[in-house]
């Protein structure tokens, strides 16, 4: 049995250990709120831009517009853009990400194509270091809120890959937000960029300016950046939400810890007082004798 001394320093180490997790617990509550808001704002113009894009591209599905973004070609490479996080501590938040993309690899495979990858975050860069897959790019240190200047850069990446046919098809592995205790992975394909089957065309009727041809152009490139960014901040969103739970649920785990070694710091305790006055009980009755 430990003594009481082992036990006590047990007790402190992990009285630190709990104030770290409450700390982290507490930031990221302070943060995801702020998340929350941000996504659930932006969710909107994402929305309402991709279906002025469906609406448009729709319209002109039946045109030779030569557009190489809308070209649909034999798949042969499968080019998948991994959402990770920089920093670990947050559940099964990049594990099941992770696991996502190696079973979406598995089918890519299974098809007979072939999987590359640009990885985001340090977590999908870490995990794929030894080569299982051709990596296209590798993106960290991304900012707690992602802007466009990191949408924009792995829009131009895969475009790029996706215009020279290194790729043939973009498909974006991401964390969707629903609540703070509700995210899952989700994959969105990117390029090439498909219009919408009847069903899904917006009810909306838009008036073009200057051109559908040009207004579509335009509208691409946005378009594209525009998913990429809500996917980084749904991701980001998740992430804190997945810490805050974890930590939440260590720090409660700290609780039940500290209470079991108390009880047994009490009880060696309580055993030492009764050898010791065993002792004393023994030797007093030596002496008498």
């Amino acid at each position: 049995m430990a003594s009481t001394r082992e036990i006590r320093n047990r007790i402190k180490s992990l009285k630190g250990t709990q104030q770290i997790t409450k700390a982290m617990k507490m930031v990221a509550a302070a943060k995801v709120r702020r998340a929350q808001d941000h996504v659930m704002a932006t969710r909107p113009y994402a929305q309402k831009l991709k279906e002025m894009f469906q609406y448009v591209a729709y319209r002109l599905a039946e045109e030779d517009l030569n557009e190489p973004l809308l070209e649909q070609r034999e798949v042969k490479n499968v080019g998948l853009v991994i959402v990770t996080s920089d920093k670990g501590l947050c559940g099964g938040y990049n594990s099941n990400m992770l696991k996502f993309a190696l079973s979406k690899m598995e089918e890519i495979t299974a098809a007979g194509q072939t999987p590359k990858a640009w990885l985001v975050g340090n977590k999908a860069i870490t995990f794929f270091r030894r080569g299982e897959v051709e990596v296209l790019g590798r993106y960290a240190s991304l900012p707690a809120v992602p802007t466009y200047t990191e949408a924009a850069m792995l829009t131009e990446a895969a475009t790029q890959a996706f215009l020279e046919h290194k790729v043939d098809k973009v498909v974006l592995l991401y964390t969707h937000f629903a609540s703070m205790l509700q995210y899952k992975p989700t994959e969105l394909t990117l390029l090439p960029v498909a219009p919408p089957e009847g069903e899904e065309l917006p009810k909306a009727e838009y008036l073009y300016e200057p051109d559908p041809v040009t207004l579509l152009r335009s509208i691409l490139p946005r378009y594209i950046s525009r998913q990429i960014l809500q996917a980084l901040l749904e991701s980001a969103t998740s992430e804190l939400a997945a810490r805050m739970t974890a930590m939440d649920a260590a720090t409660k785990n700290a609780d039940d810890l500290l209470a079991s070694l108390n009880l047994l710091y009490n009880k060696v305790r309580q055993a030492a007082i009764t050898n010791e006055i065993l002792e004393v009980v023994g030797g007093a009755e030596a002496l008498n004798q």
